[in-house]
């Protein structure tokens, strides 16, 4: 593979499809989904013509886009891995925190 043709690999993996998702729609209302999409590569070759590439795309879901009656509203997905992260990284500082503060006053 060519680095033009991993370039153009990697210009169909970053479009808007990967963004936001295919509507769905129960009951009158339209559900959007949309992602974070971020992606990476590189590629290298020597004198000779060999050479090699490659590309990653990571997608984390960000939410849904509500329509109801002309009208749409944001739905954020809830990361729970990171605020169960967030949460464990306060209560550390702060052990570490009332730690320092005890041993100051011995």
């Amino acid at each position: 593979m060519n680095t033009d043709e991993m370039l153009k690999g990697a210009q169909d993996a970053m479009t808007a499809r990967r963004v936001f998702s295919e509507p769905i729609e129960r009951d009158g209302t339209v559900f959007i989904p949309a992602a974070s999409v971020r992606g990476g590569g590189g590629g290298g070759s020597d004198n000779e013509g060999n050479g090699g590439g490659g590309f990653g795309v990571m997608a984390n879901p960000m939410g849904v886009f509500e329509v109801r009656n002309g009208e749409a509203v944001w739905k954020p997905a809830i990361d729970v891995n990171r605020a169960i992260l967030g949460g464990q990284i306060v209560a550390i500082v702060a052990l570490l925190v009332l730690r320092s503060i005890l041993r100051g006053r011995r």
